[in-house]
């Protein structure tokens, strides 16, 4: 019996999309679990916010670190033992400020992890100031005159940054989203995926994303410029009638395609990887790599 609860009161705002988010990675990791991956050996990177509490609700290992570096802990988790199946939640503001230059790198070095963005374009645990996924005009309590720069594209970043898995889902259409992070997981090699989460405090954007919206289908996953023309379709513009605010927002996965993988690349990380393998197993082949490392 898989069991994925915590006992820990949920403390998200009532109705908080985070709950449909939660929800789907239950789903994968039972399913996961239920396939053969060890529950011990599936962990998880979160930071500071409203996203990093799902670290609370789900009852696999891992870590609270620092506000922006969620991906240094999953590379460092995975440098420890490369046979974990690592994922990382944060919210766009973690992701976009502090921790973009190691999102960006993770990205080029193909580090075989998982990182869940939740982007619902504002600071929402300190109560709503904008992130650089908010759209020019939004107005928040550190922007009362409203952004006047533009918002930057992370699919854009990411398949630039040669991210071997690109996805963006909407966290309302929770087996869009359940399907999406399954294939995320089970791909090798980095996985981003962008989750369009409006913030139901200080971002309520449904209607706007519900009219907007629709699913990519028969797209070639292999074929970067295909997905790079879908990433720069909408790019978090203004949600009223300012110029690009009626343009359609397409989901699902832009980009799929297997290249070596960080872990694959470094002897030392090669001959640890052993599909199955747990810490104990591989702590004892320690000092072997110490050895080749002299």
């Amino acid at each position: 019996m898989v069991n994925l609860e915590t006992g820990q009161t949920n403390t998200w705002c009532p109705g908080c999309f985070n709950f449909g988010i939660l929800s789907s990675m239950k789903s994968v990791l039972k399913k996961l679990i239920e396939e053969g991956v060890k529950q011990e050996n599936i962990v998880m990177a979160t930071g500071v916010g409203c996203a990093p509490k799902i670290f609370d609700y789900m009852n696999i290992g891992g870590i609270y670190g620092l506000h922006g570096r969620v991906v240094p802990q999953l590379v460092g988790m995975k440098i420890g033992n490369p046979n974990l199946t690592a994922i990382g939640f944060a919210g766009d503001g973690g992701s976009y400020y502090e921790g973009i230059a190691h999102l960006i790198h993770a990205a080029r070095y193909n580090a075989n992890v998982t990182m869940i963005v939740h982007d619902n374009q504002n600071f929402a645990l300190t109560t709503g100031q904008s992130t650089p996924t908010s759209e020019k005009g939004f107005k928040s309590k550190a922007d009362p005159l409203g952004v006047a720069e533009e918002p930057m594209n992370p699919p854009v970043l990411m398949l630039g940054a040669n991210a071997s898995f690109v996805a963006r889902v909407y966290a309302k259409d929770i087996k869009q989203m359940t399907e999406v992070f399954e294939a995320a997981i089970k791909h090798k090699g980095f996985s981003f995926v962008e989750v369009l989460q409006p913030c139901v405090s200080f971002h309520a954007d449904v209607p706007y994303l519900d009219e907007h919206i629709y699913k990519v289908s028969g797209n070639n996953l292999k074929d970067k410029k295909e997905a790079m023309e879908l990433a720069m379709k909408w790019n978090f513009e203004a949600h009223k009638d300012q110029p690009g605010s009626q343009k359609k927002i397409p989901t699902g996965i832009f980009y799929q395609r297997e290249r070596d993988t960080m872990e694959e690349n470094y002897t030392q990380l090669r001959e640890l990887l052993n599909e199955g393998k747990g810490w104990f197993e591989v702590k004892r082949k320690i000092p072997k790599i110490q050895e080749l490392m002299k």
